[in-house]
């Protein structure tokens, strides 16, 4: 029996690593396509920013690819109650055509250049996998798993729709046990990373291997001490902020009639944003992160301060006003603009400072602080650049600064 249970899960792995990353790649693709649409444009590592896209179509893209989301989100909710990844993992059924019609929502929100993080769409896409391959190895007659197992498949496929669009195996892995299991044994780790490392070559294989964001090359010295001892505690504390106020959004999330309007009036409020310069606002904070990473002039620092705290604000109402969506992205590109600042800053008095290591420095404390998981953030950041191995020491003391003034803000204990 427990061979034939084995030959089931390692079975399962396999085929919903490769669907979950056909999902990804099919999510990514339909991503370029409605920015194509509705913006005539399309992002790409050398070109984050929709600067050449007319003001009046980048306001025209995102007020209306709001009110077409709010009247489908409100139809949708009207009709069943949607199940997301935790609901998954206690038991209760991820409805079908819901969940597909949820998930491309999302995806056509922020391709339209809406602010809220795109990769809740393909974890809830990899959930769905599973939940139904696992409904097929039943009337097929295959050996029935244990409900730890058929938790440990719907995690994993969860971390494999993540890895497939991001291409990030590791993250992918991370994901399903630091923050969505939250245990680790020997076969906990095969299955996630082998279901992971699959969808992320599936995904890569349709999209590409390119890296997320354009950094330099150059390696991380004795100097960055200074980074670490200013940039961490701060990521910190803005991370918790950041943790505490999308939880406030999230339970206090629109529902019913009012998403009519109240989404669409974000949606205006994003456009108005990037009509009068600042199309950074625009999409999941991949924009804003590449113009900190750019950036090299105290001239930009009133530009990073200010961008950083508009993205702040209208992700947080934006999920507020009934958007679905997530919130990773958008806390890189308020980090990367937090460490970019201080690292100009530094560039003044202490010469040879690198922005841009400043820059990514503050992406991934603040990442780890506000999903209060350093190993996802760090390796995040390390897959989506492609940062040489110099990187590690100083980013693995950074994130666990990070995580423990986090953590110390939310009240939280460091060992449970």
């Amino acid at each position: 029996m427990q061979k034939s249970e084995n030959f089931t899960l390692g079975l399962s792995t396999v085929v919903i690593g490769v669907l979950a990353g056909i999902s990804s790649g099919l999510l990514s693709w339909f991503l370029d396509s409605v920015e194509r649409f509705a913006l005539n444009w399309q992002e790409s590592l050398h070109n984050a920013v929709a600067n050449e896209v007319m003001p009046s179509r980048r306001l025209l893209a995102v007020t209306i690819g709001a009110i077409i989301v709010a009247v489908f989100w409100y139809f949708l909710r009207r009709r069943q109650p949607l199940v997301g990844v935790e609901g998954a993992l206690a038991g209760k059924q991820m409805p079908v055509s819901g969940t597909i019609m949820h998930v491309l929502l999302q995806i056509f929100f922020v391709a339209t250049g809406g602010s809220v993080g795109r990769e809740v769409a393909p974890r809830e896409a990899g959930a769905l996998i599973a939940q139904q391959w696992q409904q097929l190895t039943q009337r097929v007659g295959l050996a029935a798993l244990t409900q730890s197992d058929r938790q440990l498949l719907i995690a994993s496929a969860a971390g494999a729709g993540f890895a497939g669009i991001y291409i990030s195996p590791m993250t992918g892995t991370l994901f399903a046990i630091e923050v969505l299991l939250k245990q680790i044994n020997l076969k906990i780790t095969m299955v996630s990373l082998s279901m992971a490392s699959i969808a992320a070559f599936v995904g890569g294989s349709m999209k590409g291997f390119n890296a997320y964001y354009h950094v330099g090359n150059t390696a991380f010295h004795s100097q960055f001490v200074l980074i670490i001892l200013l940039v961490a505690p701060l990521s910190g504390l803005v991370g918790a902020w950041f943790k505490k106020s999308s939880g406030w959004a999230t339970t206090h999330q629109t529902t019913g009639v009012a998403i009519l309007w109240q989404l669409p009036i974000m949606g205006l409020i994003t456009g108005l944003i990037t009509m009068f310069g600042m199309p950074q606002i625009m999409g999941n904070g991949r924009a804003l992160a590449q113009t900190a990473l750019d950036s090299l002039s105290v001239k930009v620092l009133p530009f990073l301060l200010l961008a950083a705290l508009l993205k702040y604000i209208v992700t947080i109402l934006t999920i507020r006003a009934g958007a679905a969506g997530g919130v990773l992205t958008p806390a890189i590109g308020i980090g990367s603009s937090l460490g970019a600042m201080i690292g100009i800053l530094l560039s003044v008095v202490v010469p040879g400072i690198s922005i841009w290591q400043s820059a990514m420095f503050g992406a991934v404390t603040l990442l780890a602080a506000s999903q209060q998981a350093p190993l996802m953030a760090m390796f995040m950041l390390f897959e989506i650049t492609h940062l040489n191995a110099t990187a590690l020491l100083p980013l693995t003391i950074g994130v666990g600064i990070s995580t423990l003034v986090s953590r110390a803000v939310l009240k939280q204990p460091i060992v449970k």
